[in-house]
């Protein structure tokens, strides 16, 4: 199973390339958060997408809102050169996507709270009143209108599937689209993940639950995974997306393949919310059932996308996983986080980090893990601190372990 384009938006860029570039000389895209005032918050740090030249709202963005407006145009680059074009049977192109939709902003929740009177119930001038841009929050908040809206663009028919499993919801999307493909029921999928996290809401519900980072020297210092300062992550907005088809598909319609795309395993941890298994036992069985998947051994693998959230307890834990996966020989696998330099995008994360994967194999270059300044005993294997690194690598792991211990890993793999 292939790669055959890919699109991304990212907080150090509106595309792959420049995304990429800046990753690879460890720049990172934190900084103060402009969409709202932050003041008041445990944190007021994010990494934000430069979306100033994006196109004004039209029908599809007023009723897919900033969740699709990411995804679309990660999906314009995926598809430049008329991808998608020249398929006869649109019922054979499936789209598969992770997210959770658009997020509120405080101005949309005041219009609808204003259409109520002092007992709670709806005002018939008020919602009368509303244009049809207001109304369509309801469809905004659908976590499938992005999957719907990608599907009409793109005018595929195939089975369209959103999927919302927090942080895994982009590999798992991936995931989903290659069992797709591999059952017979696709030809080819849209897939990947897009999440707008920065309206007031979503940053609030994240700051008092605790999860992000509240002590930094600087933005672009916050997000500091398996170091010994971590304190929380850094919450960031995003998109990625991917076209997967199989090898002959790709073949015959004479598209060149960008990666591929191995295996895929997943699990739950069945413990907490908020936290992963303190054994990492779902995390271990998400990387062996990839690799199991793709028909390899843990020797053949030559790097690790780490989902490495910059938290106490995921680095730790995650560590433990590749240890328990890969034994003794854990110590010679690199390991790095992307989110290092860009935050962590929630569901949008999985599908960019497999991005950055492929594009990594493509240069023989592993991106590094910035602010790799305090060791931790706890997490003690290679990260490729600081500074990328020039290694021809072909087998690669992508590792999603989402909130409500949902986890997801791809086994990506060069060009075939």
């Amino acid at each position: 199973m292939v790669v055959t384009g890919w699109g991304a938006v990212t907080p150090l860029g509106n595309d792959v390339e420049s995304s990429f570039a800046a990753m690879r000389e460890g720049r990172s895209g934190v900084r103060r958060v402009t969409r709202f005032d932050p003041t008041g918050l445990f944190c007021d740090i994010a990494g934000e997408v430069d979306d100033s030249a994006f196109w004004p709202l039209d029908e599809h963005g007023k009723q897919g809102g900033s969740a699709y407006r990411l995804a679309r145009r990660a999906f314009e680059e995926a598809t430049a050169g008329q991808l998608l074009a020249g398929i006869e049977d649109r019922f054979r192109i499936a789209t598969i996507f992770g997210g959770h939709g658009h997020q509120p902003n405080e101005h949309e929740m005041a219009q609808l709270v204003a259409c109520l009177d002092d007992d709670g119930r709806a005002r018939a001038d008020a919602v009368a009143a509303l244009d049809d841009y207001q109304l369509s929050v309801f469809t905004r908040r659908q976590p499938d209108v992005v999957a719907a809206l990608l599907a009409q663009e793109a005018d595929a028919r195939g089975p369209v599937a959103a999927i919302v499993s927090a942080c895994a919801a982009g590999t798992q999307a991936i995931g989903e689209g290659l069992r797709l493909i591999r059952d017979g029921r696709a030809d080819v999928v849209i897939t990947g993940g897009a999440e707008p996290t920065l309206s007031y809401s979503g940053y609030l519900g994240f700051s008092i639950l605790g999860a992000l980072t509240r002590r930094y020297p600087a933005p672009e210092k916050a997000s500091r995974p398996f170091d010994r300062r971590r304190n929380g992550f850094v919450i960031a907005e995003g998109a990625g997306v991917l076209i997967l088809e199989s090898l002959a598909h790709a073949k015959a319609r004479g598209r060149t393949p960008l990666g591929e795309v191995l295996g895929y395993g997943d699990s739950a941890d069945a413990y907490l919310i908020t936290a992963m298994h303190p054994k990492g036992e779902g995390a271990i069985q998400a990387m062996r059932r990839a690799i199991d998947d793709a028909g390899l051994l843990p020797e053949h693998v030559d790097y690790v996308n780490a989902h490495g959230t910059s938290t106490p307890i995921n680095d730790p834990t995650e560590t433990m996983a590749a240890k328990a996966v890969f034994g003794e020989r854990a110590y010679q696998v690199p390991m790095s986080s992307n989110k290092s330099m860009i935050g962590h995008t929630i569901g949008a994360a999985g599908a960019l980090e497999a991005i950055c994967t492929l594009r990594g194999m493509q240069e023989g270059v592993l991106l590094p893990t910035i602010n790799q300044e305090a060791p931790d005993r706890k997490c003690d294997l290679d990260y490729v601190p600081n500074e990328a690194r020039e290694m021809a690598h072909e087998v690669a792991l992508s590792n999603s372990f989402g909130f409500g211990g949902q986890n997801g890993c791809l086994c990506l793999g060069s060009t075939p």
